[in-house]
């Protein structure tokens, strides 16, 4: 099935509301995007038309969502784009757009940031191996502790 892919810059204008379902962890907030054009009469910058957009993140998504976006903080977000069109009681129909997030995270045109990897639920009594960081001699010629074989793993 076709999908519409967007990759959408913006501000976020609500904060993330979370909550816990069936299928898992889900949040959502409200993304604002406006364009920004050159009004050559002022010689400056100047603010066009704002559209929003309601972001749905889902599982670990929605729990670094809640933990790390705040309103006002300016975001990437991509993901597939919902356009939906309701009908109340009386009134003209309404159209809103969604975004299913794949990704989110700070605009770093704007800002900095820090990483912090999450933390992922390990299997009980599962060792893992500790990979070797340490830096090569400066005697060693390159290549040389790449073709040593890798120790053998312990298993308990």
């Amino acid at each position: 099935m076709n999908e519409t892919v967007v990759c959408v810059v913006g501000n976020v204008a609500t904060q993330p509301v979370y909550r816990e379902l069936a299928t898992g962890p889900s949040a959502r907030f409200r993304l604002a995007v406006t364009s920004r054009y050159w009004d050559r009469e002022k010689s400056t910058w100047t603010d066009g038309h704002t559209n929003f957009f309601t972001v749905w993140a889902n599982r670990q998504l929605a729990v670094n969502v809640v933990a790390s976006v705040e309103v006002g903080q300016p975001v990437v977000v991509q993901g597939r784009l919902k356009v939906r069109t309701e009908v109340r009681e009386g009134q003209q129909s309404r159209a809103s757009a969604d975004i299913d997030a794949v990704a989110v995270g700070h605009d770093l045109a704007r800002g900095t940031a820090l990483f912090r990897r999450a933390a992922r639920p390990e299997a009980p009594g599962a060792p893992r191996p500790e990979p070797n960081w340490e830096t090569p001699p400066a005697d060693v010629p390159d290549g040389v502790l790449a073709q040593q074989p890798p120790e053998p793993a312990v298993v308990t």
